[in-house]
């Protein structure tokens, strides 16, 4: 890829969408975690003109589960569901939980990107301390919620170019 194209690329990318509806599933374990990411997330996809509807659940495990849910719902209801943002946190702890839930919460929604080739952008943050967590979170900072937003609707870009 060139200078130009890739120049070119970022500039489309920044582009609004529009007429399309984005889910957001965030676990909400870490509460105070799970508002800075969703501030991101939201603020990327207003910007891109796109509707925007969230899901809670309990924690980053869930969130698979919920998409799920939630695309079999859009099957039945008609209302579709464009691209999936996850949010959410797992900090390790002194058990082997930590690898559980954060290797299956990341296998879960490349297994439903995959199978339904749908944008699926991942912000589960998977750290070590709170301190990393809130690093990664903050808006002013890594914005990982918006990064995730960014990916999904990246993803949906491509999918939108290549169907055309």
């Amino acid at each position: 890829m060139t200078a130009t194209t890739r120049a070119d690329s970022t500039r489309r990318g920044d582009e609004p969408i529009g007429d399309a509806r984005v889910l957001i599933i965030e676990g909400r374990y870490y509460e105070a975690l799970s508002d800075e990411l969703l501030k991101g997330a939201r603020a990327v996809l207003q910007a891109a003109g796109v509707e925007v509807e969230v899901i809670t659940v309990p924690g980053a495990l869930e969130i698979p589960v919920a998409a799920e849910i939630a695309l079999d719902a859009a099957d039945v209801t008609g209302a579709q569901v464009d691209a999936i943002v996850a949010l959410g946190v797992v900090i390790r702890g002194e058990t082997y939980h930590f690898e559980i839930v954060a290797g299956e919460s990341a296998r879960g929604l490349m297994d439903l990107g995959v199978t339904h080739a749908l944008p699926v952008g991942n912000g589960i943050l998977t750290v070590d301390t709170e301190a990393q967590a809130w690093e990664r979170a903050r808006v002013g900072e890594g914005d990982k919620g918006g990064g995730a937003a960014r990916a999904a609707l990246a993803l949906l870009r491509l999918r939108r170019r290549l169907e055309a």
